[in-house]
């Protein structure tokens, strides 16, 4: 009689973090595997994969180490961290996050695993707090419209570049950059301009325009080494040139200082960071970007306005350009389809926590604090330049910076050397008088007593004049000036979290966007002092840990891709896609191949591929697909050889957008080779290959990855992502590097590299421990075991539907990868049911829906990942048989075609205030699913109609926000 005890590698397994991350348990594994005629995981290999892209080679990484033995090795990695307390500025300041926001919002799963608010109704915390976000810009930086944050200063400044070429009237193609802009910052748009064929002049603005022909001018202000200008005399100069103005301006400095708006800027931009999010060696943090309402169209990134809802009472949605991006394809105005969501939320959360007077206090004790810092070092005869400054002082040390600097470092201070004789020394909300001492100490000299620091503070003023300080009112909405109690602050950031539904409340089945486990242990490392508090351009022996980070974690990447090289550099999948491109461009023209630059990109693709190709200087020419949704290889070759002498690269996703692995990988590569191409594979989709497939193996040449869906870096609301690039040897010299830390590419040769990308070196280094701890837990089997059980997952949900859903796409067999879609096209006759209409009955059982009309018009598409059980899949499943039945109603006449449950979806709680028209019954419209009944999903909102609020644009807080919702 055979034992029903389980087996000791059973027990070992339980043991260990693989069966927390992965849903099914073996018991509904082997039921699942069952429904699809399978007997174990591993028969997927030979039913869905084609043997020719399979990797026979055994993967380098460690075996599984357990959750306990992970962080005591990141807290290991760590301690090889020196953190000093940071003077270097450039962008970058020490902080403190509010321990109320920290745990409500940073450690609390139900705002960083929610996803983009695409389906709105379901988003309503998160919109609420980008709202507020948004209006903190608009009232910070006094322009008409603020977007909801961008990925960095520098790309906001590149995306602030290109935004002027399109809108001004000037023909030329120079832009001006003031030469006190941070070093960041100019390398950034460099490298953005050269692609596009721009020519950028470092200058010192103000003294003198008129011998310039430009179509942009870009301002620091304060500038990056503490000298605050009055920008006005600058700006009209540069309007009368018919060029647009954009202003880098410092967002607490704002607090006190007259804003852009005020010198009739264009734009502004900055960086949020210093509000509340801590440097992390360098982010992730939101940019913001704001501009007149004129502009609105042309502004990237996404925006969230104030609409109304069936009820007619305010709702949020994201508006206008949000959703052209990806319709625009090569002709969009960005190739952004990401933000920093989770970032932009803690930085409006700190200042609805702080409020107006708060935040006038804060930059108030750091001005004051520099001014008592200027008295005592000139007090030891030092000459600290500039007359007006807000938080940076530039010290001349003639022959003695660099000396003064390691004096420093000695006594646990950072400062900023700038060259041989100066020195930039920066303060922030965390400085000291205990800091201000020890810094005076450093400066000190022979017969020079340490100056009375209270005597200073009762008799230093502030140093910037009456005109350039602000005089009108800020942050006068009644959400900064009611939650200032934590008390309040814990009440509201719990009120807005409710309102969505995120990982944490239910399955989200979002083809394409990958919404796995973001496990509780992976997260921790983000909160250690030594990861989160590091400025990212201290000297490297400071940073030998995230040192340590970076080589593993690339060692990994390259063990699991096949790729001889990554850079970690790139913020966002979007980065990833320039990036890659941009390497290509440069290998072609080292190779004498400069006219190369025909980007070939199949019909199906996402649209930041066409978006990403035109920003890096290439043509775009589409590709067409076959009934099946594969690439159509006699399209491609024909295409490929149509523009052999100017091929430049093919763009593919792998698996393919359409959820199906093609057979025709190695042939397409092979065709793109022939007629001198490279191959670049998007690899949002490669949690489908993961332990299966090496892409650098198989003919790929570079491929972006996309960490925060397959590797676990949660996805924010919408942000952070990371998007790092791996490539074949060949391509590995060409790896983006950085102006002001050295080693960033290794491999960097005579040929130079394609610049820099992001404001920081290696990009959103503090959360890719995330990523780290994912992969080191999970190990080589784990890694296998996950991707073979997300085709399994997404395979049972194909089979499970057929019966109910034409599957859109299945190869020969009938399998799909990782992701299904479905075709709800039909109901439109049928029904008059649109797959709208569906997205929005399935709030009423309590899901987010899955991706609409992507990649194909009227489907859904449908992603279960790994990490969701059979139970919460059968969920979802029974919900969607549930719905198509309620079709089924109205096809037959039992429901009116026009006044049916799924129409008036989502049911909201306000229906329960109304006398009950509706010709169906509350237990129908409330609770669908008899389960609901413990823990219901009450949507905070009806469905809310878009075309109201584009009509009617607002993006700020309307005024009587506090009773509207």
């Amino acid at each position: 009689m055979a034992s029903n005890r389980p087996r000791l590698e059973q027990l070992e397994m339980r043991g260990s973090f693989i069966p927390r991350h992965i849903g099914p348990d073996p018991r509904q594994i082997q039921a699942m595997l069952a429904e699809l005629g399978l007997s174990q995981l591993e028969d997927l290999v030979e039913k869905v994969i084609p043997a020719n892209i399979l990797n026979h080679e055994p993967l380098k990484l460690t075996e599984t180490i357990s959750e306990r033995a992970v962080i005591k090795y990141l807290r290991n990695m760590r301690e090889r961290n020196k953190v000093l307390v940071s003077m270097i500025g450039m962008g970058y300041y020490d902080t403190i996050m509010p321990a109320v926001i920290k745990r409500n919002v940073l450690e609390n799963p139900g705002w960083y695993t929610a996803y983009t608010p695409y389906q709105a109704e379901v988003s309503q915390g998160r919109l609420e707090a980008l709202l507020n976000f948004q209006q903190m810009i608009i009232d910070l930086t006094g322009m008409e419209l603020a977007n909801a944050s961008l990925l960095d200063e520098a790309t906001a400044a590149a995306e602030a570049m290109t935004m002027s070429r399109r809108l001004a009237k000037s023909s030329s193609n120079t832009v001006l950059i003031d030469q006190d802009c941070h070093p960041q910052t100019i390398a950034v748009v460099k490298t953005r301009a050269a692609s596009l064929g721009y020519r950028v002049l470092e200058i010192n603005p103000y003294a003198g325009l008129e011998q310039y022909d430009f179509f942009g001018l870009i301002l620091q202000y304060p500038g990056s080494q503490g000298e605050i200008r009055d920008l006005t005399a600058t700006v009209a100069s540069a309007h009368r040139k018919q060029a647009l103005v954009t202003v880098a301006a410092d967002l607490l400095s704002l607090v006190l200082l007259k804003p852009p708006a005020a010198f009739d800027a264009d734009i502004a931009i900055g960086s949020a960071q210093r509000f509340g999010v801590p440097m992390g060696y360098g982010g992730p943090h939101a940019a913001f970007f704001a501009t007149r309402e004129a502009f609105v169209r042309a502004m990237p990134g996404r925006l969230i306005g104030v609409s109304k809802d069936s009820h007619g009472q305010a709702a949020l949605r994201m508006a206008l350009q949000t959703r052209e991006q990806h319709i625009r394809r090569d002709k969009a105005t960005s190739n952004i389809c990401t933000s920093q969501v989770l970032l932009a939320v803690i930085a409006g959360f700190y200042a609805v926590y702080h409020g107006a007077d708060g935040l006038r206090m804060i930059a108030g004790r750091v001005h004051r604090y520099a001014r008592i810092l200027a008295a005592g070092i000139s007090h030891y005869g030092h000459e600290v330049l500039g007359h007006c400054y807000f938080d940076t002082l530039l010290v001349r040390m003639p022959n003695r910076a660099r000396r003064v600097a390691a004096r420093a470092e000695e006594a646990g201070i950072n400062l900023r050397i700038i060259d041989a004789d100066h020195i930039g020394i920066s303060l922030d909300e965390t400085t000291t008088r205990n800091d201000i001492r020890a810094l005076w100490q450093v400066f000190s000299s022979p017969g020079h007593e340490m100056p009375d620091i209270n005597a200073l503070d009762k008799i230093v003023t502030e140093c910037i004049p009456d005109a350039l300080l602000r005089d009108d009112a800020i942050l006068q909405h009644p959400v900064f000036s009611r939650y200032h109690s934590e008390t309040e602050m814990m009440r509201y950031m719990r009120k807005l979290a409710r309102r969505d539904i995120a990982l944490d409340r239910a399955m989200i089945p979002l083809g394409s966007c990958t919404m796995k486990l973001n496990a509780a242990t992976e997260m921790q490392a983000i909160s250690f002092y030594e990861f989160n508090a590091m400025h990212p351009f201290v000297p490297l022996h400071q940073a030998q840990g995230y040192q340590q980070l970076f080589a593993e974690l690339e060692d990994m990447l390259c063990d699991l891709t096949g790729f001889d090289a990554f850079s970690l550099q790139p913020n966002a999948g979007s980065q990833g896609e320039y990036t890659g491109l941009l390497v290509i461009r440069k290998f072609h023209q080292v190779n004498g191949q400069d006219q190369r630059d025909i980007c070939l990109i199949p019909a199906s693709a996402h649209g930041t591929n066409p978006a990403s190709a035109a920003l890096a200087g290439l043509k775009v020419v589409v590709v067409a697909c076959d009934e099946q949704g594969n690439i159509s290889v006699d399209d491609l070759r024909a295409k490929a050889l149509q523009h052999q002498d100017t091929l430049a690269a093919l763009m593919i996703t792998y698996p393919s957008t359409h959820g199906v692995y093609e057979q025709a990988f190695r042939q397409i590569c092979d065709i793109v080779h022939q007629h001198g191409g490279q191959v670049y594979m998007d690899g949002a989709n490669f949690n489908a290959l993961v332990g299966l497939c090496r892409p650098g193996r198989i003919g790929a040449d570079v491929a972006h990855l996309n960490l925060h869906k397959t590797f676990c870096i949660p996805h924010g609301g919408g942000g952070p992502g990371v998007g790092p690039i791996g490539v074949g040897a060949h391509l590995a010299p060409f790896l983006p590097d950085h102006p002001l830390v050295e080693g960033v590419n290794p491999a960097k040769g005579q040929y130079g590299t394609v610049g820099t990308v992001s404001a920081a070196p290696w990009g959103s280094a503090s959360i890719l421990t995330i990523s780290w701890a994912y992969i080191a837990m999970m190990g080589a089997t784990g890694l296998r075991r996950a991707t073979l059980a997300a085709i399994m997952n997404a395979n049972y949900i194909a089979r499970r539907l057929a019966p109910h859903y034409p599957i859109l796409y299945t190869d020969a067999n009938g399998w799909v990868a990782h992701e299904c879609i479905i075709d709800c096209h039909a109901f439109k006759k049928s029904a008059n049911v649109t797959v709208e209409d569906i997205a929005k009955r399935l709030i009423d059982y309590g899901f987010h829906a899955p991706t609409v009309s992507f990649p194909v018009a009227d489907t859904l598409m449908i992603e279960p990942t790994e990490s969701e059980s059979k139970t919460e899949i059968d969920r979802f499943c029974e919900a969607m048989i549930s719905i198509r039945r309620e079709i089924q109603e109205i096809e037959e006449g039992l429901a009116a075609i026009d006044n049916n449950v799924l129409h008036h979806a989502p049911h909201t709680h306000r229906l329960l205030l109304e006398e009950w028209r509706l010709p169906y019954s509350k237990q129908k419209a409330f609770f669908p699913d008899s389960d609901q009944h413990d823990d219901k999903y009450w949507p905070p909102v009806g469905r809310i109609d878009n075309v109201h609020g584009d009509r009617h644009l607002m993006c700020g807080c309307p005024a009587d926000w506090t009773e509207s919702l």
